[in-house]
């Protein structure tokens, strides 16, 4: 699902607004300058998933709620089937789909990535990121080149990596073919 970014911003601005905190507030709280927190809050920038979530657990909410205006409302338990998670597009080329979203007040957000294999990214630095929490993502096919601070690993299927999701990491497909992961939030 392709989300409109200026939908979204609208959304956590209004939920901000309603919970009466200050963008000031806000920005402290998700731990970036006020001047990329309102650039982001406005829709002028796209919103990364790490900056949703962090916006999402600031707020007391739900990520899907600031994605899609939608409540979870599953309490016990929630099954996702096999290609039926919700779709997230949030990073140009990577596939992200929520295997949770209908369940209410998760401690983590489990995702199914597929990483695209781009040969021209093999020799490029990795794009980093980094958010609150911690992380865990278990190679289910093709080969990932995982970088977190100065340290590169090589994972493959099977493989599992669990890290402190504030050390700046980032992945990219490698071996020649795409990368599909399960990505655990938390």
């Amino acid at each position: 699902m392709n989300y409109e970014i200026k939908d979204v911003s609208a959304r956590l601005k209004a939920t901000r607004e309603y919970l009466d905190i200050t963008a000031e507030d806000m920005a402290a709280k998700v731990k970036i300058p006020i001047n990329e927190y309102i650039i982001l809050e406005s829709g002028e920038k796209d919103l990364s998933l790490s900056f949703l979530n962090d916006c999402a657990g600031a707020l007391g909410v739900e990520l899907i709620e600031l994605l899609t205006g939608t409540e979870p409302r599953l309490q016990k338990y929630s099954v996702v089937k096999s290609g039926k998670g919700l779709p997230i597009d949030r990073r140009i080329g990577f596939t992200y789909q929520h295997m949770a979203y209908m369940f209410k007040h998760k401690k983590i957000e489990p995702l199914i990535v597929t990483a695209p294999f781009s040969a021209a990214e093999q020799d490029k630095p990795v794009h980093m990121s980094s958010h609150e929490g911690q992380e865990m993502n278990f190679i289910i096919k093709g080969k990932m080149k995982f970088v977190i601070g100065d340290k590169t690993e090589i994972l493959e299927a099977g493989d599992c990596v669990y890290f402190d999701s504030s050390v700046p990491h980032g992945m990219v497909a490698t071996g020649g073919a795409d990368c599909e992961f399960l990505a655990v939030l938390i």
